[in-house]
């Protein structure tokens, strides 16, 4: 058996993440996450990935159930998962990640989070409920 593409466990990765969106009862909470998932490459490419983060956290409120917050925490395990090709393996905080390591990294997970989220938009338009 041939070993998979680092393509497909981003969409595998991104899948999951979307039936977990799929799941949740509140179909505001859908519509919310499709719209931002639409919008935050860009808002990476305005502003970088820190900032757009940031952003991210600062809208959730904390709240776990709130699409910001999904978003990042999506994110957040897809750039700092347990493989050592993850721009920032096996830490459990993006934004001290990000933080502390140096501009190579930065850049890389900046990259890595633009091909991620090239799938969980196109999974996010055909699975989650609209406005």
């Amino acid at each position: 058996m041939k070993e998979r593409s680092l393509d497909q466990h981003r969409a595998e990765a991104a899948l999951k993440c979307i039936r977990q969106v799929e799941q949740m009862p509140d179909r505001t909470v859908q519509a919310e996450y499709l719209s931002y998932s639409k919008a935050l490459p860009a808002t990476i490419l305005q502003n970088g990935l820190g900032q757009a983060m940031a952003a991210l956290l600062a809208a959730s409120k904390n709240n776990e159930r709130n699409p910001h917050h999904l978003l990042y925490r999506h994110l957040e395990g897809w750039l700092c998962r347990d493989q050592e090709e993850a721009p920032y393996a096996k830490k459990k905080d993006l934004m001290e990640a990000i933080i502390n390591h140096e501009q190579a990294n930065y850049l890389c997970a900046q990259a890595e989070a633009q091909a991620f989220l090239s799938w969980l938009k196109k999974f996010a338009s055909a699975y989650l409920k609209g406005s």
